[in-house]
């Protein structure tokens, strides 16, 4: 079988789905790699280490994708309306796409990949079970999100994150406050903690409260009834009540007025990021605060942050940058190679070198989006 990697093509895209040490991997399953040209330079990988690695280099994405049975992908593929190349039009009917394919918010591109006769699967909805941890795409890249989101808030406060304590004076520890205890979350509360800041983080999950203390945080939340039953049974946080926004909100307003530098990470799946710092709590901030905000792309859970800019609203410096772990692309592409060739190597067929795909498989139930030309999730089964 042949596997086909190609250049990421979207605009601030600079991972890539494989990395010389997971092409040498894949090539130990039997499979023929072929990379286009360039596709991980962005990453720090070049063709040399690509072809030592048993990979064929080839032209363009024609060549590579020609013939693929496999087609491994960081972001889903580029269509015509969107302004760049028909890159579904270049694979072949019945190829495996395996990639980042943001399925909720692209349920029409789900409808294209069945036509095309595309057995499609989205990285991103991988199931929050023991086995699949090391396919976890969304963990691997919040995880370096987070660190860089520390660093993003550092670069725009116009001070220091540690206490210096020097012959001319001491200067003072800055305070971080983490908005959301996920993945991205924990670690940006211990990068910061790292760096020196007085640390505090806030999340409606009960559960969070612990891993907030243990990395040296403080946990700021109100802890009524609904808070202890704030989560679902795959730890995802849950929509919470109305009442409860406000109280929270209200502690919130309080606490943010003392913070430095926010750091916003919460999400809902498949839904608009949760409004948490509110234009009200903005103003009250001191000048010279930073807020990075990592849920910009799904509304932002600040209405004041603007998707790919950073500007400055009422004193306060708001960081919205868009793909935030492709702002540290060796690792991300070196951690995410990792997910896809973990998620893979169960459905290549010991014997045949085949894709042998068990539809019962919990992994492949919760990431199969289509395949023999129709629309098979139970999420998107009316896209």
């Amino acid at each position: 079988m042949k596997l086909a990697i190609v250049k990421e093509r979207r605009a601030g895209e600079l991972r890539v789905a494989a990395s010389p040490d997971t092409v040498k991997r894949l090539k130990g399953l039997g499979l023929e790699i072929a990379i286009e040209a360039g596709a991980g330079a962005g990453a720090s990988f070049t063709d040399k280490a690509y072809e030592d690695a048993g990979a064929v280099i080839l032209g363009d994405a024609a060549a590579a994708l020609a013939d693929a049975d496999i087609v491994l992908k960081v972001q889903r593929p580029l269509s015509p309306a969107e302004g760049g190349p028909d890159e579904l039009s270049l694979m072949k009917k019945g190829a495996a796409l395996i990639g980042l394919l943001a399925p909720y918010q692209n349920r029409d591109q789900l409808r294209s990949y069945a036509a095309r006769g595309i057995m499609a699967f989205a990285m991103e909805l991988v199931p929050r079970i023991s086995r699949a941890q090391s396919m976890d795409v969304l963990s691997s890249q919040a995880n370096l999100a987070g660190y860089r989101a520390v660093l993003d808030g550092a670069t725009e406060f116009g001070h220091a994150l540690p206490m210096m304590m020097t012959a001319a004076g001491t200067v003072p520890p800055a305070r971080v406050m983490i908005f959301g205890v996920g993945v991205a979350g924990l670690q940006a509360i211990a990068t910061a903690k790292r760096l020196g800041a007085i640390v505090s983080a806030t999340d409606v999950r009960p559960a969070t409260k612990e891993q907030v203390e243990s990395l040296g945080g403080t946990f700021v939340a109100v802890m009524d009834e609904e808070f202890q039953q704030a989560q679902t049974a795959g730890g995802y946080a849950k929509e919470m009540s109305e009442s409860y926004k406000q109280k929270q909100a209200a502690l919130i307003a309080e606490t943010i007025k003392k913070q430095d530098i926010a750091i916003c990470t919460a999400l809902i799946p498949g839904r608009p990021a949760p409004v948490l710092i509110s234009e009200e709590m903005v103003k009250s901030m001191k000048p010279g605060s930073v807020i990075v905000d990592l849920a910009v792309e799904a509304g932002g859970n600040c209405p004041l942050s603007e998707p790919g800019k950073v500007v400055v609203k009422h004193g306060v410096t708001l960081v919205g940058h868009l793909n935030v772990p492709s702002r540290i692309a060796v690792d991300a592409s070196a951690l995410y190679s990792k997910n896809l060739l973990n998620f893979l190597t169960p459905m290549i067929d010991k014997d045949t070198k085949l894709l042998k795909i068990d539809a019962n498989d919990e992994i492949v139930k919760g990431t199969l989006l289509t395949r023999d030309g129709a629309v098979v999730h139970s999420a998107f089964v009316s896209a």
